[in-house]
C-alpha cells in the first residue's frame, strides 16, 4: 500500500469502529475501502472481519457501565452468537456470494421496520406474555435466542447492518432501555466477529497489513462511538439505526 492508502484504511477503521459501537454497519465503510486499495473481495471480507474485532472489544469496554447486571443475559445470548458466528464463517468459505444477495436486503429492511415499531411491538409482546400468565423472560424467550443465532450467521458471513438486526431483536424481545440493549449488541457482535475471525485465521488467506490497519483505527473508533452513543436519546438513537439501515439497503441496491 502507498502511504495515502494506509491513511485511508486507518481512517476507514476509525469510522467503522465508531459506527459499529453506536449502531453497526461499519463494514460498509471498511470493505469498499479495502477493495479500492486492491485487496481481493474474499480476502478483504476476511481481513475486515479480523480487523474489526479489537474495535468491537473497544466499544464493548466503552459501554461497560450499561453492561452491569447483564452477565446472565450475555452468557445466554452470547452462546447464540457463538454458534451463529461459526456457521456464518463456514458459509462464507463454501457458498457463492450471490447466495445471500436476495436475503440480505430483506433482512435489513425488516430490521429497520422493527426498530421503528419497537416500542409498540415490544409492548404487544409483553402484553401477550402477561395474558398467558407469564412474565417476559429477563434474558429473552427462546425465539430471541434463535433470532440472535441467525443474526450471528449473517454476521459471520458478511456483517453489514448486523447491529441493526440485533437492535431490532433485542428491542422487541427484551424489556430494556435502548442504551443497555446497545451495550448488549456490542458484546454479541464482538463474539460473532471474534469466532468468525478465528475460523478465517485457521483456513483462509488474510491480508495482515490491512487487518492491522483497520484494527488500529477501529480501537480508537470504538471509544469515540461509546462516548457519542450513550449520549443519544432513545428517539435519536432509533433514528440513527434506521438511517444506517437505509444506507446499507442503498449500498446493496447500487452494488
Amino acid at each position: 500500500m502507498t502511504p495515502l492508502e494506509v491513511v485511508a484504511v486507518v481512517l476507514a477503521g476509525v469510522a467503522a469502529g465508531t459506527i459499529n459501537t453506536v449502531v453497526g454497519s461499519g463494514t460498509l465503510i471498511t470493505f469498499p475501502t479495502l477493495l479500492a486499495v486492491g485487496v481481493p473481495p474474499v480476502t478483504a471480507n476476511v481481513s475486515n472481519t479480523i480487523g474489526l474485532v479489537p474495535g468491537s472489544l473497544s466499544g464493548a469496554v466503552g459501554y461497560r457501565r450499561e453492561l452491569v447486571g447483564q452477565r446472565g443475559r450475555l452468557l445466554r445470548l452470547g452462546s447464540a452468537s457463538l454458534v451463529g458466528g461459526v456457521a456464518g464463517a463456514a458459509l462464507l468459505l463454501v457458498l457463492p456470494e450471490a447466495a445471500f444477495d436476495a436475503v440480505v436486503p430483506a433482512l435489513i429492511a425488516l430490521g429497520c421496520v422493527l426498530v421503528v415499531l419497537q416500542p409498540r411491538v415490544s409492548a404487544w409482546v409483553a402484553a401477550r406474555a402477561t395474558a398467558r400468565g407469564r412474565e417476559v423472560h429477563p434474558h429473552g424467550a427462546a425465539w430471541v435466542w434463535l433470532l440472535v443465532m441467525l443474526t450471528g450467521v449473517y454476521g459471520g458471513y458478511f456483517g453489514a447492518a448486523q447491529g441493526v438486526l440485533l437492535m431490532a431483536v433485542l428491542g422487541v424481545g427484551l424489556q430494556e432501555t435502548m442504551q443497555r440493549n446497545n451495550a448488549t449488541k456490542n458484546v454479541l457482535a464482538m463474539i460473532v466477529n471474534a469466532v468468525a475471525a478465528l475460523v478465517f485465521i485457521a483456513v483462509a488467506d488474510v491480508d495482515w497489513a490491512a487487518a492491522g490497519l483497520i484494527a488500529a483505527g477501529a480501537v480508537v473508533g470504538g471509544q469515540v462511538g461509546a462516548t457519542v452513543g450513550r449520549r443519544l436519546p432513545p428517539v435519536v438513537l432509533r433514528g440513527v439505526i434506521v438511517l444506517v439501515g437505509v444506507a446499507a439497503l442503498t449500498a446493496f441496491a447500487l452494488d
